[in-house]
């Protein structure tokens, strides 16, 4: 991993062994229980992407949206398989696979990754936990914009049918993608959309006081 935090497409993904598994909610993704996205995240991604979307690296049967491209388990794994695409529609397992030892860090790692390698416009569905190591290096700093969305509990489909009483956390819908403006106005039905571009090439939090710390010892001012 270079200091950037971005991996060559040739370099395997990052090892993260020692990560606590974080569920959300969701079951973790060995159990036979597909959480797909609601019809209206659909058609606002759809919207988002002009109406098309290329790719969904981590479909299943029952998902509904229909990208051009999709991996499904046990076939193909999103993770090694290429994310060379215009537009890509990420809702990713919230749990940890234990076999394959991946947990979202790796979705959201691919994400960034896709869109600086490759120019890719990306949006994925995920859980709001802004103090966790994945928003951290993947999203602060290398995503472009964030709705969180007002769902009181967002009803996920399970196995392609209404989820009942919801999703017990909150979630947000991330861009990868230079031009937010039609993010923008797509989402603000949704929730609150934040610009996150004044952060991109920023040192923040922990990592700036480390930064400082570095300077200090080296003598450089």
């Amino acid at each position: 991993m270079t200091g950037t935090g971005f991996i060559t497409s040739s370099t395997p993904l990052p090892e993260m062994a020692g990560d606590t598994p974080m569920t959300a909610g969701r079951a973790v993704n060995s159990q036979s229980v597909n959480w797909c996205t609601p019809p209206k995240y659909v058609d606002a991604v759809r919207k988002v992407f002009g109406g098309k979307i290329y790719l969904d690296p981590c479909s299943n049967e029952w998902s509904i949206v229909n990208a051009e491209t999709e991996y499904c388990l046990p076939d193909k794994d999103g993770l090694k398989e290429p994310w060379d695409y215009p537009t890509i529609y990420v809702n990713p397992p919230y749990g940890s696979d234990k076999k394959n030892r991946t947990t979202i860090k790796h979705w959201l790692y691919k994400c960034a990754h896709a869109h600086k390698n490759y120019g890719s416009e990306v949006l994925a569905l995920v859980p709001v936990a802004t103090n966790t190591g994945h928003w951290k290096e993947y999203v602060w700093g290398r995503a472009t914009a964030v709705c969180f969305l007002y769902d009181t509990r967002l009803r996920f489909l399970v196995d392609g049918k209404d989820g009942g009483k919801g999703a017990p956390m909150s979630c947000a819908m991330i861009c990868w993608n230079k031009n937010i403006d039609v993010f923008n106005e797509v989402f603000l039905e949704y929730g609150a959309v934040v610009d996150l571009r004044p952060l991109q090439g920023k040192v923040i939090g922990d990592k700036r006081k480390l930064r400082q710390l570095k300077l200090s010892g080296s003598g450089v001012e």
